[in-house]
């Protein structure tokens, strides 16, 4: 081996790095922005984050330029963008003020901020070590994006709405543990995988494109909520759905052994 290939080898590679990169950037930015008291700013840059997100692993796939350094930098890089900085947001935007009722309650929303950090970081632990072993159509738990985005776009639309964050501690409480709970759950989430870009679609699904972007352009953070609130409670749906599936069969099946016994030995 010569001294060029164990060069690269031993390197990492820039372009998918980059949108990794900017993807923890933002989410540093958000935890900066959040402590400034710039909540608005903080929101955009976790969906920035997410966008980025999104990004690195295409451009590994296309340029094929993955690899396992790439994999572990993405994770630490989501456990600081859509772990660390939605805590942080909804602790400084609203769960703070819990301690000017009784001390208790101050250590009860730092406590919910953290369920929600360790749950993020353990769904992401969960599911590096699941990788190449599940089915690639579903995801074991909410993704931790989409986690973010619901307590982002919740913020952002109470900022729309001018509603302080001290009045609705008792919304953001409990938000941000369901949420976090959501992370480390068992439901299935469709994961979008298993679509197929290079297929024609019908002129109809390009038109709901349009329309997708024309109402993000109107308001934003509305849109936003809906669509990762609706995602969130899809898994509750989906598994709901799946488990009474499984109970139809089996019943299905007990009846045809009840009424198609095996016959007696002559």
């Amino acid at each position: 081996m010569t001294k060029l290939d164990t060069a690269r080898k031993k390197g990492i590679y820039l372009l998918p790095n980059l949108f990794t990169t900017g993807a923890l950037f933002s989410g540093y930015y958000a935890i900066i922005a959040a402590i400034a008291e710039k909540y608005e700013m903080a929101c955009l840059s976790i969906f920035i984050a997410a966008l980025l997100d999104a990004l690195d692993g295409r451009v590994a796939r296309l340029t094929n330029t993955q690899s396992e350094f790439g994999e572990q930098y993405d994770s630490l890089s989501d456990l600081v963008s859509f772990g660390i900085a939605p805590s942080v947001l909804m602790f400084k935007w609203s769960l703070i003020t819990l301690g000017d009722i009784h001390p208790v309650m101050g250590k009860i929303g730092w406590l919910a901020a953290f369920i929600y950090a360790v749950s993020a970081a353990l769904r992401l632990a969960r599911f590096n070590t699941q990788i190449g072993t599940i089915d690639k159509a579903y995801f074991q738990g909410l993704p931790s994006p989409a986690a973010a985005a619901v307590l982002a776009s919740f913020v952002w639309i109470c900022l729309d709405l001018e509603l302080a964050g001290p009045d609705l501690k008792f919304v953001a409480l409990p938000l941000t543990i369901v949420v976090g709970l959501l992370l480390v759950s068992r439901l299935r989430y469709y994961s979008f995988k298993t679509i197929n870009f290079k297929e024609n679609v019908s002129f109809i699904w390009v038109l709901i494109l349009v329309l997708v972007f024309v109402l993000l352009a109107i308001k934003t953070q509305w849109v936003l909520f809906v669509t990762f609130s609706a995602y969130a409670i899809s898994g509750v749906v989906l598994t709901i759905h799946s488990l009474r599936q499984k109970r139809q069969k089996r019943s299905q099946k007990a009846k045809q052994n009840t009424q198609d016994p095996k016959k007696p030995m002559p």
